[in-house]
């Protein structure tokens, strides 16, 4: 009889007392597979080392860098099965380098990243944060008169970025009555047969919206996408919501555009830094609503997120190509396929 599968876990997923920090049955589903057996690492690191790396078939990580150097010494190592949908901390070319298959949960993210933004929407509209400091100031007449909300019949919601998140969020809200519209250049043709949007280009989408949503991956083409230029071209009572990644807006053009009053206020749960600094001069700001990068983490997303896990690991066992693999690229490679023969020799 072979081994079995050795799973690490970062350290980010445990607490300081090394227990689970997700709701639901969390790494328990996995001890429900017999083939393999899992351990958290015993640090947690900003960016993994190779040595943290060392001796594990595969490894489920949510926060740390996954760098070249990390990679350097993967000679075992078969898979990442990373808790989120975004990769922007993992050095994808450098994981087919090294013949390591790069795995995402779409699955998990997509309805609580929504739901997140539909409770960006509906507070900044209300000025539901504005009003409760408020009101337990004793200040109840400037709470009443002072602070109208802004109803969404007939208002514009723009989103740029349709895809997993975005659709999603888009399907949520259709009952509100909105005016939709969306820019997206990697849309493929009918992906919103099932919404009611109006596709434009991406200064008519910042000009128009009421509020506007930002949903793209970050990378080279999408950082800073949102600067100053395309703030001041927004409407001065439009409301921004950003869930995706910190980079894709210029924080330092946001604060002016709230201070200055280009836009009307803010719900960011991203930011350029993460931790972002107590002394973030957007804390200091009235008209933004501040989450730190974990909108989405709910009962939902978490037991979503294990059983996608678990079930990636076992397709793995099986010999099987999970379809979320992030880079297809690297399972034809020669290299990986050497290790995966080697690593079902193993286990067999």
């Amino acid at each position: 009889m072979g081994r079995k599968a050795r799973i690490g876990l970062t350290r980010d997923l445990f607490d300081q007392e090394g227990k689970s920090i997700s709701l639901g049955p969390g790494p328990k589903l996995l001890d429900g597979v017999p083939e393999l057996e899992w351990r958290r690492f015993p640090e947690y690191l900003p960016a993994v080392s190779p040595e943290q790396a060392r001796g594990f078939d595969m490894v489920i990580t949510f926060a740390p860098k996954w760098t070249r150097d990390t990679l350097s010494r993967s000679g075992q190592l078969l898979s990442l099965h990373r808790g989120g949908v975004g990769y922007d901390m993992v050095d994808v070319p450098a994981c087919t380098d090294a013949g390591v298959a790069l795995f995402i949960i779409p699955n998990a993210v997509r309805r609580p990243v929504a739901t997140g933004i539909l409770a960006f929407i509906l507070a900044l509209g209300t000025r539901l944060v504005i009003k409760d400091r408020l009101t337990r100031a004793g200040k109840w007449e400037a709470g009443r008169q002072h602070c109208p909300g802004m109803g969404l019949t007939g208002k514009t919601l723009g989103s740029i970025g349709v895809g997993n998140i975005g659709h999603e969020m888009l399907k949520l809200i259709k009952p509100f009555g909105m005016k939709y519209i969306a820019y997206d250049p990697y849309l493929k043709p009918g992906a919103l047969a099932d919404l009611d949007v109006k596709l434009a280009d991406m200064d008519t989408v910042l000009r128009e919206s009421d509020f506007l949503n930002i949903s793209c991956p970050l990378n080279e083409k999408t950082r800073h996408l949102i600067g100053e230029k395309e703030l001041r071209k927004m409407k001065p009572t439009a409301f921004l919501m950003n869930t995706s990644r910190g980079p894709v807006v210029d924080e330092a053009a946001l604060v002016r555009a709230l201070r200055e009053g280009w836009i009307q206020g803010a719900g960011i749960d991203v930011f350029e830094q993460e931790p972002t600094p107590l002394d973030n001069p957007l804390f200091k700001l009235e008209n933004v609503i501040v989450t730190p990068h974990s909108i989405a983490l709910t009962d939902e997303f978490y037991t979503i997120m294990w059983e996608d896990i678990t079930r990636q690991i076992v397709q793995m066992l099986r010999g099987e190509k999970p379809a979320t693999l992030v880079n297809p690229d690297v399972w034809d490679k020669p290299q990986f396929q050497s290790k995966l023969k080697k690593f079902h020799e193993a286990i067999a």
